[in-house]
């Protein structure tokens, strides 16, 4: 069998899990398969460098993350219309046709929400975060029964354009807003950096965080015990972890990247979530 190669262009993924994900998952199958972790400054590369330099390596295709998913876009095809609208994408093939692209973070997060809260519909979200996961999420949200969607971001236009955007295809569900005081929201959504390895803090600061809401999401995973996270639940917010997406996401990447889908989800959850906590 031809080994499979891929990998993940980012700039903080020195301790990703995603080698292990993808390398679980073709064990199952018996398929020889690598991961590589790519990070452009340490090459000297721009991200349209490194994406070069993954295709011109061999690889079959690669993941993306923080902070190049929007660059990413502008970069492939993408024939998912769905896809389309959102303006990110995390998963590249490289094939005879050129680039492709598709977006695991938002079919990832439909899964981990619906598998916590099943049919409940999201109410009013608070997102925080307009980036790359940030659009995933806002549009995956869109679908999942938001009433409505107030978006801050520290860059207020990206906030704005996110906005805009999402209203094109639901007229008047989401709003840029600047947070000053706590909001009356039924759920607060992290989709910024604040809390990962090599980041820290929190997506607001903790008094313009609502003493109470009905559930919470951290985008981060490492580590799963997030501040936010922590908060949170402190409060008696249930909170779907980072790592529910972190999961959900690489299985999806993993039967793009392969044609096959993971053979024994339930044991790789398992370990991934062993190693996840221990190292996180």
């Amino acid at each position: 069998m031809t080994p499979i190669k891929l990998g993940l262009i980012g700039d903080n993924i020195r301790t990703s899990s995603a080698p292990t994900l993808h390398t679980m998952a073709a064990a199952q199958w018996g398929m020889d398969l690598s991961y590589d972790l790519i990070v452009p400054p340490d090459h000297g590369m721009d991200f349209a460098g490194a994406l070069a330099f993954a295709r011109d390596s061999g690889l079959r295709g690669v993941n993306v993350t923080l902070p190049y998913k929007e660059k990413a876009f502008r970069q492939v095809v993408v024939a998912d219309p769905a896809v389309r609208q959102l303006g990110a994408v995390n998963t590249v093939c490289f094939d005879a046709a050129g680039l492709t692209g598709a977006n695991t973070d938002f079919t990832g997060f439909l899964k981990s929400y619906r598998a916590a809260r099943g049919d409940v519909p999201a109410g009013r979200v608070l997102l925080v975060g307009a980036g790359g996961v940030g659009r995933s999420i806002g549009f995956a949200l869109s679908q999942l029964g938001a009433s409505q969607l107030l978006i801050c971001d520290k860059n207020q236009q990206a906030a704005e354009n996110l906005s805009a955007e999402i209203n094109q295809f639901v007229p008047n569900l989401a709003e840029s807003v600047t947070v000053t005081v706590p909001l009356p929201v039924d759920a607060v959504v992290n989709c910024t950096p604040a809390g990962m390895v090599g980041y820290g803090g929190l997506p607001l600061p903790a008094p313009l965080i609502p003493q109470w809401f009905d559930w919470a999401f951290d985008a981060v995973y490492q580590p799963v015990e997030t501040p936010f996270k922590q908060l949170a639940e402190s409060r008696g917010v249930a909170v779907i972890s980072g790592f529910e997406l972190f999961f959900h996401q690489g299985v999806d990447a993993f039967l793009i990247f392969t044609g096959k889908p993971v053979k024994d989800a339930p044991a790789l959850r398992a370990a991934l979530r062993d190693l996840v906590h221990k190292t996180g």
